[in-house]
């Protein structure tokens, strides 16, 4: 890849949504701060409050809380409500994205009480937990025990439910795939009111593998059982910098999780965790992780940093010191390092505020750190929010490992966003082809990464404002995230769908796979009940109108099939 930058693109023209946004810290230090501190400490008090209750009790409460759900259901009138969703309000998620469909008329069922981790078990090895159940939440129960889910997104706000019908990945995913990939079994409120328990293996086993990515379409998720790892108190972190172009810097990510020689299940030359990020064009540091004990982190000369203090730096600038004076080793507490983004959102913290990373402002008001993602946009009104669309990228690409340094070069050339977050998943060969499913043949070519079970793929994470923005430049938000799209249908890419999609209905499905989704729809009686997935994640907003013909016409191949 040439290091020669594009032309300059033609000066943007600013107005007041400009100023609005340049000034939003304004809003977000008096307003969406202390209420974020205020929601997060209720939120807690109430975990704790869960925490005390018996496993029996909690239990108890769960088949209460799932009677009123099939009670609620069956309220419904199919010919004067309109499709069901869940009573949460449409900029309660974590995403840029807000929830436009429920602007269309809708039947709620309020899942809110779903907030309960209703069973640890330590022979099972299964965390079984409501679909509210966040991150944070689950570690803080967890971890203590020297347990924790086999992947655990890095973000405390992150839903069991979200992370299972959405997309969820962390750095230990190069082993045990996608978040949904470690769930044995769900408990599922079908559009009829029966409740179901799938699993990969009983007669619900197509539910089962058709509930991720599906977005909550094909039935409300109350509870499920989710695979536990053993663990240690600490984590042995090696930061190793590269320097290079972006194909060099590729390659480096990939020398640093998977063996040339193939051997991609040895323990010994695979690490616990790793990650990425490639700071510019010619610079990135990976991250490799190994948990240890408490008494080997403590032994003389090893360093232990506890990143999760208020004031501490934010961790993709403390990563980035090793560009300067190299590959260092250091132990940080388990949870800590599995939390080590939420404090700074990433790097979007700075674009939120400033001046958010300087000691000053992490000493004084680190502590209320981070701002909650749906208050930030429940206070930014229509026209910023239009902006941000525009103007600011937060999307994932999720490409086979050998693809991603097409895919640095593509974002360098069509976007210029950096940091980018690197971060390695299995996509396993399954007995059915779901949503999202590897390459035909891939075992066959034996490519760094790849088992005969599993394709290597990666997340290619943008979350910033876009180099020609930052300098003031026109940029076509809309048309960019289009190409991207292309690209990544052509290369057998996906995109999570949380993010803002520009995808029509037609190469929304050459993205994704129909088949299952849509035959567990039918068979199911999601159609009529649940909105698609499709419309569900579409960008806008959805007419009533809108809604009604996409159903109908669902309907129709479904009777026309039965017939």
């Amino acid at each position: 890849m040439s290091d020669l930058r594009a032309p300059l693109r033609p000066k943007r023209k600013k107005d007041l949504v400009d100023f609005l946004v340049q000034f939003r810290w304004i809003i977000v230090i008096f307003v969406v701060l202390p209420f974020s501190t205020l929601y997060y400490f209720l939120i807690y008090v109430g975990d704790v409050k869960s925490e005390r209750k018996s496993y029996k009790q909690r239990q108890r409460e769960h088949d209460e809380n799932v009677k009123k759900v099939v009670k609620r259901l069956k309220q419904r009138d199919p010919k004067k409500d309109g499709l069901v969703c869940t009573a949460r309000k449409p900029w309660v998620a974590v995403g840029m994205r807000n929830v436009d469909y429920k602007r269309a008329r809708h039947f709620e069922v309020d899942l809110s009480a779903f907030r309960n981790i209703l069973e640890i078990d330590k022979e099972r090895m299964i965390a079984r937990v409501e679909p509210l159940v966040n991150m944070g939440q689950i570690t803080r129960v967890t971890v203590p025990m020297n347990l924790s889910l086999a992947v655990v997104a890095e973000l405390d706000d992150l839903t069991v439910g979200g992370l299972i019908n959405g997309y969820g990945i962390e750095g230990s995913s190069h082993i045990y795939g996608l978040f949904s990939d470690t769930v044995v079994a769900y408990e599922i409120v079908l559009a009829d009111g029966r409740v179901v328990r799938a699993t990969k293996d009983n007669e619900y086993s197509d539910l089962f593998y058709a509930i991720p990515w599906s977005q909550g379409t094909l039935g409300f998720l109350v509870a499920a059982e989710i695979k536990l790892i053993p663990v240690k108190e600490y984590m042995k972190v090696t930061y190793t910098p590269v320097v290079g172009n972006l194909k060099e810097l590729a390659q480096g990510y990939m020398d640093s999780f998977a063996p040339r020689d193939g051997d991609q299940d040895n323990p010994e030359k695979v690490p616990d965790f790793v990650e990425g990020m490639v700071y510019t064009p010619t610079e990135g540091v990976f991250m490799t992780g190994r948990y240890a004990s408490k008494e080997e982190a403590k032994k003389k000369g090893n360093k232990i940093n506890n990143i999760g203090w208020w004031y501490k730096t934010w961790f993709y600038q403390h990563a980035q010191t090793a560009l300067k004076k190299g590959e260092f080793v250091e132990y940080i507490p388990t949870r800590e390092y599995y939390h080590r983004h939420t404090r700074c959102l990433y790097w979007e913290g700075k674009l939120i505020l400033p001046f958010g990373d300087q000691f000053w402002f992490r000493f004084l008001f680190g502590w209320l750190m981070p701002p909650k993602v749906s208050l930030l946009k429940a206070t930014q009104g229509e026209a910023v929010r239009n902006y941000y669309h525009e103007m600011h990228v937060i999307q994932d690409m999720l490409v086979p490992l050998y693809k991603v340094d097409d895919a640095l070069e593509w974002v360098d050339r069509e976007m210029e966003v950096y940091p980018i977050w690197l971060c390695p998943h299995r996509l396993f060969k399954l007995p059915v082809k779901t949503m999202v499913y590897p390459e035909a043949g891939f075992e066959h070519h034996h490519r760094q990464g790849d088992t005969q079970y599993a394709q290597m793929y990666t997340d290619v994470g943008i979350y910033y404002a876009p180099g020609p923005v930052l300098r003031g430049e026109v940029f076509d938000g809309a048309e960019a995230v289009r190409k991207m799209e292309k690209w990544m249908i052509e290369n057998h890419s996906f995109q999570p769908q949380y993010t803002v999609s520009e995808l029509n209905e037609k190469d929304f499905w050459k993205m994704f796979n129909a088949d299952l989704y849509e035959h567990v729809r039918k068979k199911y009686g999601a159609v009529g009940t649940f909105m698609s997935v499709y419309y569900k994640s579409k960008k806008g907003r959805k007419t009533e109108k809108e809604v009604q013909e996409a159903e109908q016409a669902h309907l129709e191949t479904a009777y026309a099939e039965a017939d």
